[in-house]
């Protein structure tokens, strides 16, 4: 068997014409999208009345998004303008290593804010000696670290593979289902190591932060003020909104069958996490946060 050394990536296929439409209307959302958290970085680490737990790590997921986005999307602007995008395989595997481990940290840095939040509203009097400085900085570390440690073993597996016959990736970027399609061999450890990571590094996380909103919501549903009961609210609603639209995204792509009718159905899908929520996550956090309002006005003027 001859191992191929380089892939061919899709894209969209045949678009008629509307390829530099989308084209721009891509690029623009990657600029925007790269700008608002870009923004949101900026604002957090100049307003001194933000310098608290919940926007630190805010901080981290903003730049952790820039680096999501910027993993995927060039590669994606470029086949659009070129259906048949060449990749060599050690740049295919670098860039699924990293959109794996961005996919992982992002899912244990929404554990750790559900986890801020939790503590904030279930145990405020020890709020400030449990979150503080030291303990933040144990959170995000643990979740960089544990996030890229997650796909290595699953890396290995896929790419030690051989891949002797079809080179064509119908996707517009490298994704596991795609990549697993081609290979000549038994992909069954892949698979069933591919299952044990999402296990632990997605649903895990997952089962955390909603455990942390089961205690937080059954908490605010006891405040007897209605006014207490929207302020609590309102410190929550902007990272909810955050997580439902990730796992939603994620969980329809994932959870959706793999046969061969709904492959370019699923790509449309992919769309939904690799390009909008991460477009939509900065918004969500100015326009439903008025402390980030409030310190982005203040430093424009």
């Amino acid at each position: 068997m001859t191992q191929i050394s380089e892939f061919i990536l899709l894209g969209f296929g045949e678009l008629h014409g509307l390829q530099f439409l989308l084209f721009g209307i891509f690029l623009a959302i990657y600029v925007a999208t790269l700008t608002g958290n870009i923004v949101i970085l900026t604002v957090v680490s100049v307003d001194c009345s933000l310098h608290t737990p919940m926007y630190f790590f805010l901080g981290h997921f903003s730049f952790l998004e820039i680096g999501y986005t910027t993993t995927i999307e060039p590669m994606m602007l470029r086949t659009l303008l070129s259906a048949h995008e060449p990749i060599s395989l050690q740049a295919c595997a670098c860039q699924f290593y990293f959109f794996a481990a961005l996919v992982a940290t992002e899912c244990f840095f929404l554990a750790a804010m559900s986890y801020d939040r939790y503590i904030a509203i279930c145990n405020p009097l020890h709020y400030t000696s449990i979150m503080d400085h030291w303990g933040c900085l144990q959170l995000a570390g643990a979740s960089w670290v544990a996030g890229f440690l997650a796909p290595i073993l699953l890396i290995v597996l896929i790419f030690q593979l051989t891949f002797c016959a079809a080179n064509e990736i119908d996707h517009f970027f490298c994704d596991l289902k795609p990549i697993m399609k081609l290979a000549c061999t038994d992909t069954q450890i892949a698979e069933k190591t591919s299952f044990i990571c999402t296990s632990l590094f997605a649903l895990g996380p997952f089962l955390l932060t909603l455990a942390s909103y089961i205690h937080i919501i059954s908490t605010i549903l006891r405040i007897p003020s209605t006014m207490g009961m929207k302020r609590a609210f309102s410190t929550c609603t902007s990272h909810l909104t955050v997580v439902t639209l990730y796992y939603g995204t994620l969980g329809i792509v994932y959870g959706f069958p793999s046969e061969p009718q709904y492959e370019e159905l699923l790509k449309l899908l992919s769309l939904l996490y690799t390009v909008l929520t991460p477009a939509l996550n900065p918004i969500i956090y100015t326009l439903r946060n008025k402390d980030v309002k409030a310190a982005l006005r203040k430093l424009v003027q």
